[in-house]
């Protein structure tokens, strides 16, 4: 069966933005969180253009290759530019999470305005055997509270950037995780945990 799952780059300091975040500024001044991307020689066999060290490129498109749908939030699809008019995943559509109306979308970008429980369902039906992914801390937050979510990935960058937007947002209780594996690479820890329930 598949599963819900988020990977997030993250600060030590728990931020997935810098400074300023907002649309046309992308994640603000928060941009070394993604430097892993291009940092080394191995190239992504997924997404066109990323060079990665070996570690993280492992990591990485195993995990992207597991992904057959995304759920994204609001602030996120607007300050990635609404992702070009198609999806943050190559071949994965995206529901965007909203409660206010959206410009028209493309045929790979579907609006959820009825919450998180549909936003997810659908995904999952698109997806089909494969995962269904999370970005963005509202739409993260929202699936814990609902028992939705399987795994959590953080890929932690060595960085305190002291403000932006934070991953975890507040929760009515613990939620406790158990790490299933941390690898360790230049520029990055790879942190994968399971939920557990």
């Amino acid at each position: 069966m598949s599963k819900v799952i988020s990977a997030h780059a993250v600060s030590v300091d728990g931020y997935i933005t810098g400074r300023s975040p907002g649309p046309g500024r992308g994640i603000g001044d928060g941009t070394s969180l993604f430097d892993w991307y291009g940092d080394g020689d191995t190239p992504s066999q997924l997404f066109d253009g990323f060079s990665l060290s070996e570690p993280s490129a492992q990591i990485f498109d195993t995990l992207a290759g597991r992904v057959g749908a995304v759920v994204a939030g609001r602030n996120t699809y607007e300050d990635s530019g609404r992702f070009g008019g198609g999806s943050p995943h190559p071949t994965a559509p995206v529901f965007v999470l909203s409660h206010r109306p959206a410009p028209e979308m493309s045929e790979q970008q579907t609006l959820v305005t009825s919450g998180i429980e549909d936003a997810v369902a659908a995904a999952r039906e698109a997806a089909g055997d494969k995962d269904v992914s999370l970005m963005g801390g509202g739409v993260l937050t929202a699936a814990l509270k609902a028992g939705l979510v399987d795994e959590v990935v953080l890929h932690q960058v060595p960085v305190l950037l002291g403000a932006g937007r934070r991953f975890f947002q507040e929760l009515p209780e613990h939620v406790q995780l158990r790490l299933l594996g941390a690898v360790p690479a230049p520029g990055v820890t790879h942190l994968r945990y399971a939920v557990v329930r």
